[in-house]
């Protein structure tokens, strides 16, 4: 028995997610009946992140066991061979037994895409979010500076997230604009359930003044869902990196 390490990349606006789901065609899915037509063996791949429907991912990451004898740098070869085009596996190598892709994270880095201008983008409707109204950069960079640090983020979750803690440490959030595009990257040791697009949406509030930057550390003592912004298109969000 082998442990397999995959880092996968994927469009997620045809699925139901990452996960697999009774009512249409996940991610995790599609992997798995791809590893039983290249191995012969059904297998359950374990990922690092539960994406939702629509978003999107260029470093997933996901283990799964297997007696094939296939070397590990070729599987990601083989794979894409039998997989649609809008997933790819952009490595695979064999990892010790004990590895679990989810549970041995440490931190994960996700992207948020906004696009800017009264007209919507045919070509990017699929991975930004768009914002017709203009919005404030500057107000949305200085909002972001109050996320980052440990703080109990309950009010950046939405409801049915069943974990032990809402304290997270959010290590990095970096804003760039290019021309009519806004985009942030954000690092933390965890995510809530759909902590970065409540996050997301926050900031866009700041952006069209609807909320001061001032009022983040506020919203985030207040433990309030409520309080904060409404949670962002999924499309706009890219699973970027996990760290282990």
């Amino acid at each position: 028995m082998r442990n397999i390490k995959l880092v996968i990349e994927y469009d997620g606006t045809r699925y139901c997610g990452w996960q697999r789901q009774k009512n249409g065609i996940s991610i995790q899915e599609v992997i798995e009946k791809a590893i039983e037509k290249l191995t012969k063996e059904q297998v359950e791949l374990i990922g690092s992140s539960r994406t939702d429907a629509g978003v999107h991912a260029r470093g997933q990451v996901a283990n799964f066991y297997t007696n094939t004898t296939i070397p590990s740098d070729k599987i990601c070869y083989a794979l894409n061979s039998i997989l649609p085009q809008d997933i790819a596996i952009i490595e695979s190598c064999e990892v010790p037994m004990d590895f679990h892709s989810r549970y041995n994270s440490i931190g994960k880095k996700y992207s948020y895409t906004i696009l800017n201008r009264r007209i919507a983008s045919p070509l990017l409707r699929n991975f930004s979010a768009h914002v017709p109204q203009p919005l404030d950069f500057e107000a949305m960079v200085k909002a972001s500076k109050y996320f980052l640090g440990e703080h109990d983020f309950s009010a950046f979750k939405s409801t049915g997230s069943s974990v032990k803690t809402s304290i997270r440490t959010i290590r990095k959030l970096d804003f760039t604009k290019d021309g009519d595009i806004i985009r942030f990257e954000i690092e933390a040791n965890g995510f809530l359930y759909n902590m970065v697009r409540i996050i997301a949406g926050t900031l866009i509030e700041v952006g069209k003044g609807k909320i001061r930057a001032e009022d983040i550390p506020l919203i985030i003592k207040s433990k309030d869902r409520s309080k904060a912004g409404p949670t962002a298109p999924a499309q706009g969000l890219c699973l970027e990196k996990v760290y282990y």
